[in-house]
């Protein structure tokens, strides 16, 4: 496990990544629903790694789609990271910054003292965001966001059984290293 207070590396610089996830579902709520998750994760160096799969489980939904988008980008992190990330999930956006910590402290139960929806994941995030100091922020989705509408298309692709783990550039006239020192994607 990732030491949660390594935040800047030996020469001071500090890690910050930025994240956009998004889930998909067809069929939501339906027979036989297909589900799958993407994420853009975008280093300060410039490097951009793109990862999508399918939602493995049951049950597959929309809920579970997003979350487990997050849960994979930071978990594709080499090290603990200041993270900005960016959601278009509601669910999402307020069970990490509202809800969490209250279902927590009552044993992952809700204020009418039912078991939370999709806890496993839940506690995976938390254990996420023990290692990594995360500021989420909320997108509406469809809207033209680009990063938002690359890590929807991914979600989708995911959803239909593709597997993605690229990395490429974001500076035009750089070639570098994608493993270069302080890279965390």
């Amino acid at each position: 496990m990732i030491a949660p207070n390594t935040l800047s590396d030996t020469n001071g610089t500090t890690n910050a990544v930025s994240i956009f996830t998004d889930g998909a579902c067809s069929s939501n709520g339906q027979s036989n629903p297909q589900g799958g998750w993407g994420a853009v994760l975008l280093s300060a160096s410039g490097h951009r790694l793109k990862i999508a799969g399918k939602l493995q489980g049951e049950p597959v939904t929309n809920n579970r789609a997003e979350l487990t988008a997050v849960i994979e980008a930071l978990s594709a992190l080499k090290k603990a990271t200041i993270v900005d990330l960016t959601t278009d999930s509601e669910y999402v956006m307020k069970g990490a910054t509202e809800w969490l910590h209250g279902w927590k402290r009552k044993g992952w139960k809700t204020a009418s003292k039912k078991p939370v929806k999709n806890a496993d994941l839940w506690q995976r995030l938390d254990d996420l965001l023990g290692v990594h100091s995360v500021r989420f922020h909320w997108v509406r989705g469809h809207c033209g966001h680009p990063e938002n509408e690359l890590a929807d298309a991914l979600a989708v692709a995911g959803a239909e059984g593709e597997s993605v783990r690229k990395y490429d550039t974001l500076a035009v006239d750089s070639l570098a290293d994608n493993s270069k020192e302080g890279d965390h994607v």
